[in-house]
């Protein structure tokens, strides 16, 4: 048998106070929060690429590693956005969000 467990206000919103500590813990920044429908938008800037480190790579694999540099940079030059949010009923949830 599953019980349902459904947390009260003041109970979602310590639950929802931690979640967002956690994710400023690990690099986010907190962009909007809002305590009445407890949900809240994190950003994470993009990482630096090692381009010297790449290079030298580049340079003993003759250059095949291109295709890998060429990919660490696009992908770590874009900016991550999450919601992170209680549902109605009082479960904690993360989804990313679109980045123009």
């Amino acid at each position: 048998m599953m019980k349902n467990i459904h947390l009260n206000h003041e109970q979602s919103l310590q639950v929802f106070s931690n979640m967002i500590s956690n994710k400023i813990h690990n690099g986010f920044t907190l962009e909007e929060r809002n305590d009445e429908f407890l949900f809240a938008v994190l950003s994470k800037g993009g990482k630096v690429v090692n381009h010297g480190l790449n290079f030298t790579i580049f340079c003993l694999t003759l250059g095949l590693w291109s295709f890998a540099w060429l990919y660490l940079t696009v992908e770590a030059s874009k900016q991550k956005k999450i919601l992170v949010a209680i549902d109605e009923d009082g479960l904690p949830f993360e989804e990313k969000c679109l980045v123009a």
